[in-house]
């Protein structure tokens, strides 16, 4: 009897990169000069000490404002602001620091697990590739993404609700997963502001274009937006 070859794993096909005008490639490269005369070299506005400390703080912010992070970790990082000092603290301690924050029994469970491991596999440094800051509990794509890029190690654009709403809006993407808007971005960004694009737009949907009413009586882009007269 013949043997039944096995059907070939499916690979899933990568999107097709965006074809732009030269009209629209001009429009993006406004968009993003108008960025940086307004604000040079943007940064993340958690607090952190070091690339541990940005982690944590990283994944603490998961459906939390970065002020309030920043009020929690004020008095955590005062008390455990490396991974061993951490550990020492345990999870039953730490909670009280951050039981301000969302899903803070989760994110405790989560921050003392990825303590271990970089205390146990790592030495106690943070591992500043990809695939292992991934491989850390409560750490995914987008804090990796987050870190690797604040910390200057790789070109990142983390998509999180700010970055989703103003990629729409400025017709920059029309993905449908934060995935897609990340894909897209780094396809067309032009590549001396892709390292500081992620915050640009952050900044842009967290000040400006307000989810509910955004304020582009004020906006410094607001006739480079294909979005504008749905507000205006």
């Amino acid at each position: 009897m013949a043997k039944l070859s096995k059907p070939k794993p499916k690979t899933k096909a990568k999107p097709a990169k965006r074809r732009l005008s030269p009209k629209e490639k001009q429009r993006i490269q406004a968009l993003f000069d108008r960025f940086a005369a307004a604000t040079a070299d943007p940064r993340t506005e958690l607090q952190f000490k070091s690339p541990y400390t940005l982690v944590v703080a990283v994944a603490l912010s998961a459906q939390a404002t970065d002020v309030s992070v920043n009020k929690a970790t004020a008095k955590l990082f005062a008390v455990a602001d490396t991974p061993q000092k951490m550990l020492k603290l345990s999870e039953a301690g730490l909670i009280p620091y951050i039981a301000s924050i969302g899903l803070f029994r989760t994110k405790a469970k989560n921050v003392i697990a990825l303590s271990r491991i970089v205390v146990e596999q790592y030495g106690g440094e943070v591992p500043l590739q990809r695939e292992a800051l991934m491989s850390l509990p409560g750490v995914g794509r987008k804090t990796a993404s987050v870190v690797l890029n604040e910390l200057d190690i790789e070109p990142a654009i983390a998509v999180d609700t700010h970055v989703f709403r103003v990629s729409h809006r400025l017709k920059l993407s029309n993905g449908k997963t934060p995935d897609q808007v990340e894909h897209d971005l780094m396809a067309i960004v032009p590549t001396p502001y892709l390292t500081r694009a992620h915050h640009w737009l952050i900044l842009h949907g967290r000040y400006i274009c307000l989810a509910r009413k955004p304020k582009c009586e004020i906006c410094p882009i607001a006739d480079l937006c294909p979005s504008r007269e749905l507000f205006l």
